[in-house]
């Protein structure tokens, strides 16, 4: 049995810490019982604070109760069925009151679950019977309309000296096992206001004959995020109890595929037989396998089943428990991952330019790689490679170590500056050898509605002759230079503009053709 089940308090006396809270809330409980109304409680507070126990504590002080998790009745249907419905009918045993529990109510939000918050909203105003709510951030947006409509209480971490009384008076008198007082005090220290956390640690670490050792706590950090990760590795790792470990697994708020990394990372950390890593492994594949099926098909319900292959099915993989400690580590894959986040990060920006300029896929461009690798040894063909595809500075060196040197640069940047005068030159030749030529409307034959294209050749200072580009590598600004050499001519985007007026109307350039007018074409 879990500790933390067995040395619950059943007393609001028996409640560490928060002496305040549980003045104000006893209150609350007195004025309910004595037919006074109350607005909902709303217990505010991190893991470990005790919100759960006073909530059945407060339970114990009604006929009867019912608890559910809001965050998993989440549409404004289902709330108001079920919340709503109780919470505007009597208990069954005459007109005594009955309890509304609702934990995790931030984890109701926005228009994801469909009216979920104006739903709780509603039934806050409109319930007959008492209320209590329970959330751990206090300062969660998710949370604004409901403070409004509820008497909040935020529930403080308990002190250090607080657990450690707690822990020896309570726990280890109890259970008649003696530990080194220092030791004790740092775990309640390090438990950071915990006592949930504390109770687990205690019990993980001291039950069936083990030691609370300076060794075993430095297992554990500062308790932060990952504490009760840490719980729940150490019970699956260490227990063969399937209903201490699913329970464990039931009371961690961890993302469970990241629970699931810490048990794999640390299976073979705890685990000496090769038969056992291997069987726990495959509990592992399972739980994943699940997930899987969870994304793909959006139904939530395959979670139970990984987390019984990933808790239960690991926990039963070894013979017997293992005698010894064994440091949780957290998973080496997220740390390999974010040392390569940027590598990675530049990777994609590279293969993203080739799609571009290449025309390519991101998994083509990606098996080009290292033939880049090889082709980028060459200095000029790095230069040439990397002008291409625009590559900056830190993207060249994805492909080579060292810079590509400024002569060679200077050099071929002179070599692309001599081809550009080349090709420029080869476009002012054919024009004057002339690429265009009139066509009289009488000359043009037609199918259908469109006029068959023929290559048109105009003489370069023919009157109201048209330029058109054939080289795309220019822009508008030199095809103007060029054009202006040559009377008469227009340029490019002059020529965009005429195209486009003179394809607005069909009948136009049929009244053309029938007054006589020279009409060119394109190619």
């Amino acid at each position: 049995m879990l500790w933390t089940d067995k040395y619950r308090p059943k007393r609001f006396e028996d409640v560490a810490g928060n002496a305040k809270q549980k003045k104000i809330i006893q209150t609350w409980v007195e004025k309910w019982k004595n037919n006074e109304p109350q607005p909902p409680l709303l217990l505010i507070g991190s893991a470990g604070t005790g919100k759960t126990t006073i909530a059945h504590i407060i339970a114990d002080e009604f006929s009867e109760y019912i608890e559910l998790n809001a965050s998993d009745k989440r549409s404004h249907d289902l709330l108001m069925s079920t919340i709503g419905e109780s919470a505007n009918t009597y208990s069954l045993f005459g007109n005594n009151r009955k309890l509304i529990i609702m934990d995790e109510v931030d984890g109701i939000h926005g228009t994801n679950d469909r009216g979920g918050t104006k739903a709780l909203n509603k039934i806050i105003k409109e319930s007959k019977q008492p209320i209590v709510m329970m959330a751990n951030d206090f300062y969660s947006n998710k949370l604004t309309t409901i403070k409004k409509n509820a008497q909040v209480i935020k529930m403080d971490k308990i002190k250090s000296p607080t657990i450690n009384k707690y822990l020896r008076d309570v726990v280890l008198k109890n259970e008649g096992i003696e530990v080194d007082p220092e030791v004790l005090k740092k775990l309640a220290k390090r438990s950071s206001g915990d006592l949930r956390s504390s109770i687990n640690t205690l019990q993980a670490l001291v039950e069936n004959g083990g030691e609370l050792t300076e060794e075993a706590l430095d297992s554990t950090s500062q308790k932060d995020n990952t504490s009760t990760i840490f719980d729940t590795v150490t019970r699956v790792l260490k227990s063969k109890n399937p209903e201490h470990v699913k329970r464990s697994m039931f009371e961690n708020n961890e993302d469970p595929t990241l629970v699931m990394e810490y048990i794999a990372e640390n299976i073979p950390r705890e685990y000496e037989s090769n038969k056992e890593i291997k069987k726990a492994y495959e509990m592992i594949s399972n739980a994943d396998l699940y997930f899987g099926r969870t994304r793909s098909s959006q139904y939530y319900g395959y979670w139970k089943y990984a987390s019984d292959f990933m808790g239960v099915g690991v926990s039963i993989s070894k013979k017997e428990t293992y005698r010894k400690y064994s440091k949780v580590m957290g998973p080496m894959a997220f740390s390999l991952m974010g040392r390569t986040r940027g590598k990675r990060a530049l990777r994609e920006a590279i293969a993203t330019k080739m799609e571009e300029k290449m025309h390519v896929s991101l998994l083509v461009a990606y098996t080009i790689f290292p033939y880049f690798e090889i082709m980028f040894e060459n200095d000029e063909v790095a230069w040439e490679i990397s002008d291409f595809l625009e590559l900056e500075d830190d993207e060249i060196k994805f492909f080579r170590k060292k810079k590509i040197p400024k002569k060679v640069i200077t050099k071929m940047e002179n070599i692309k500056a001599e081809m550009r005068e080349e090709e420029k030159e080869e476009w002012r030749n054919s024009i004057k050898e002339g690429i265009f030529r009139e066509i009289p409307p009488q000359d043009l034959e037609k199918v259908g509605d469109e006029p068959i294209v023929e290559e048109a050749v105009v003489e370069p200072d023919a009157h109201n002759s048209t330029i058109v580009d054939i080289f795309d590598d220019f822009d508008d600004d030199e095809l103007d230079e060029i054009a202006i050499e040559y009377s008469g001519a227009k340029s490019k985007t002059k020529l965009r503009k005429e195209d486009s007026k003179a394809s607005k109307k069909k009948k136009d350039d049929e009244e053309k053709l029938d007054k006589g007018q020279t009409t060119l074409f394109s190619f």
